[in-house]
């Protein structure tokens, strides 16, 4: 027998978290119980708003008529939604026991907030130092100070940029004239950094800094492949789509030489264990882009390892929907 449940969450978001020019205040989601028989799974649906194709409403309207054709026993083809089909697969993955057990709980640390915390954090890391900056949301100049200042800080840290297509060539170029030789090689790779994937590749001829797609990814006829500056793609799997399409992903990644890492899309708790089960199964060697879950205030259904932040249970959540 087949049994579907859907909870609407709504969590208060650190205050300062801006995504492409608009403040994020709260995270809304929607979760997915899934049973058969004696088996349970769960999913996370979540778009994200300035970077899902589509709203949470329209997931919701999507979702629905979906888990009640599924739980009716019938066949139904995956959600054309990215958010809405990589919930569904996971749920449906726990359910089969395809969906291993063992989760990456490494993450590159996510430079955000107070300059002096952020220090302490990156000299508490044990083994690899590894942050993450957003960078783009200021001028150029200030990113490459701000950066330049704590690779000198810090002599063993290596960081990951996102600039989510932010920059101009001219301003791609003021950042990296902050930036010495040996500070450049010190950045694994820069997602994105300029407003069009040729003047991306271009900016790491000219600097030697090498860059990473990600939008690009999800934009049509994208193939991942060898060029010269490129050494990764960013797969985040609630924009992206189910499980199945992000291992074809892995796969087409992979024949290319390039590094693939796991991204989060700032999913609650239990998405992000379950974005950590998929780093450690598809992607091994890559250290995930988890680190986003301090800027809520509390989890859900599932804990983080290694969080202090308050677990809320599914019995507190609001059931939109059952059957």
């Amino acid at each position: 027998m087949r049994r579907a449940k859907v909870y609407r969450y709504c969590l208060p978001m650190e205050a300062g978290v801006v995504l492409r020019n608009q403040r994020l205040k709260t995270r809304e989601g929607l979760l997915i119980e899934l049973s058969e028989d004696d088996r349970r799974g769960w999913g996370e649906v979540a778009p994200l708003p300035g970077f899902s194709y589509e709203s949470l409403e329209q997931a919701q309207q999507a979702l629905l008529p979906w888990l009640d054709e599924w739980q009716r026993g019938e066949d139904i083809p995956e959600s054309r939604l990215p958010s809405v089909a990589f919930g569904i697969s996971c749920a449906l993955a726990e359910i089969a026991g395809t969906l291993p057990e063992a989760g990456d709980h490494r993450s590159a640390l996510l430079c955000h907030g107070d300059p002096d915390e952020i220090l302490m954090q990156l000299h508490q890391q044990t083994g690899e130092k590894l942050g993450k900056i957003k960078v783009g949301m200021y001028e150029a100049v200030r990113d490459g100070l701000n950066v330049s200042l704590l690779l000198e800080s810090i002599p063993q840290l290596t960081l990951r940029l996102d600039a989510n297509r932010s920059w101009s060539c001219s301003k791609a170029a003021a950042f990296a004239s902050y930036l010495t030789p040996e500070q450049r090689a010190r950045i694994r790779f820069i997602e994105e950094p300029c407003n069009t994937r040729q003047h991306s590749l271009e900016f790491a001829e000219a600097s030697g800094i090498a860059i990473a797609w990600d939008e690009s990814t999800r934009e049509a006829g994208f193939v991942a492949q060898a060029q010269p500056g490129v050494v990764a793609i960013v797969i985040k799997p609630t924009l992206i789509g189910s499980i199945q399409e992000c291992q074809q992903r892995v796969i087409e990644a992979q024949r290319a030489g390039l590094q693939v890492v796991f991204s989060s899309s700032i999913e609650s708790s239990l998405g992000l264990t379950q974005l950590a089960r998929l780093s450690a199964w598809l992607s091994p060697q890559s250290v995930p882009g988890l680190d986003t879950l301090d800027l809520m205030s509390a989890q859900l259904v599932r804990p983080w390892a290694g969080s202090h932040l308050p677990l809320i249970d599914a019995e507190k959540l609001e059931v939109i929907w059952q059957r």
